[in-house]
């Protein structure tokens, strides 16, 4: 295969993970209810929840895994199957055993453990490509933007079929991404035979790394705010109460233009190096998701959502390129793991904070806090980031 092909299949296993992972997040609280759950927010909550705390503990333990071996397409197969069968336990295994909702958690951070292996190594094989760091990572993120674009007005009408619909679709899609990683070329650098101990050292050997994790911990925590918080705030809000189609489709607002400009994006912050994107999009995001939480009507609502999608397009695949600009060659496996360690508890976060301020006290006070963790974190951040020498860098070759 080509570069090029090998970029596009790439990002189209990172575009079939997301769009799996996010057609359940439009009726998330159907699905929870049918999966046994008593309680709208809480439940979805923990539902959640329990998915990314398991990428957070694994995310490092397969990146590391691969490094070691030198090897990733085989990890990606067995985490994507696995991550298959997880999906389809969930449809089944509570009624066919009689499972408390409890046990069902348990199912679903099985299902993330391995899922994250499929996802966060599919992004390391991009960076793993020649062609420009920015442009993989563009790739890659154009992915991350599509899946969920799609994902949530898919998911949404298949909520109107069945609420155990989604899980269905996403089984397929991940037996999909198994079949396909086993036909990419794999350019991982031949096998590093230190122990995983030392390979997670690296980042330890280039703290440096902290400063994209911080941006990408924040990226993600607005996502996983939206996914819960965002979700329950259109379908209950006074003035909202959206079915999940529409919830579907307002999600879209935001995804959908996250997903058109990632790759126009990241050429662009190869060009005139990763300071100005982060730093502009930084700036405004979390005023804008303020100002939704504030909206009067469902317009000015969407329009915040467009809003935050521009941002969003902006900075992502400028701070995913900083982490290749900084990892060294052979650590680059375990550098995509702490960025989707920090993006997985940035979500969790984002899950937890934003669904705990909003059932002690109400949709905007969520919406406040959420918006302005980002633009504290943001602010603390920024001078150690200015300091950092990576501008323009040679990451400009076809």
């Amino acid at each position: 295969m080509t570069k090029s092909r090998d970029r596009w299949s790439l990002a189209a296993m990172v575009f079939a993970v997301l769009l799996a992972q996010v057609l359940l997040y439009p009726g998330v609280d159907r699905l929870v209810g049918a999966l046994g759950a008593t309680t709208d927010l809480d439940a979805s909550m923990w539902f959640l929840a329990a998915e990314f705390a398991a990428f957070v503990a694994f995310a490092g333990v397969w990146g590391a895994a691969s490094d070691r071996a030198g090897r990733r397409t085989p990890f990606i197969a067995a985490g994507a199957f696995g991550g298959s069968v997880g999906y389809l336990a969930l449809a089944f295994a509570p009624g066919l055993l009689s499972l408390s909702f409890g046990g069902v958690l348990v199912l679903r951070a099985l299902q993330g453990a391995a899922t994250i292996g499929a996802f966060s190594l599919a992004m390391t094989m991009l960076m793993d490509l020649e062609g420009g760091h920015g442009r993989n990572m563009a790739a890659a993120g154009a992915a991350i933007g599509g899946g969920t674009a799609m994902g949530a007005p898919l998911g949404g009408q298949l909520y109107e079929i069945d609420p155990f619909a989604p899980l269905y679709l996403a089984s397929a899609l991940l037996v999909g991404v198994a079949l396909l990683a086993l036909a990419v070329d794999d350019r991982a650098p031949s096998g590093d035979r230190n122990s995983v101990a030392r390979a997670m050292a690296g980042l330890r050997r280039t703290p440096t790394l902290l400063v994209p994790y911080a941006f990408g911990f924040l990226d993600r925590l607005t996502a996983g705010f939206f996914a819960l918080v965002g979700t329950l705030y259109f379908r209950s809000a006074a003035g909202f109460d959206l079915d999940p189609g529409a919830t579907g489709l307002m999600l879209a607002l935001f995804f959908a233009p996250f997903a058109l400009l990632q790759y126009p994006m990241g050429i662009l912050s190869d060009r005139i190096g990763r300071t100005m994107p982060i730093v502009a999009g930084s700036a405004c995001y979390g005023l804008v998701v303020v100002a939704i939480g504030r909206a009067p009507t469902v317009v000015l609502a969407g329009a915040g959502m467009l809003a935050v999608g521009v941002l969003g397009a902006l900075m992502s695949p400028a701070t995913m390129a900083l982490v290749t600009d900084l990892a060294g060659e052979r650590e680059r496996g375990v550098a995509m793991a702490g960025f989707n360690v920090f993006g997985s508890l940035g979500f969790l976060a984002g899950v937890v904070v934003g669904g705990s301020v909003a059932s002690a006290y109400d949709y905007p006070t969520a919406f406040l806090v959420a918006g302005g963790l980002e633009i504290i974190v943001a602010l603390v951040t920024l001078p150690v980031f200015l300091r950092l020498s990576v501008g323009r860098t040679a990451t400009f070759a076809e």
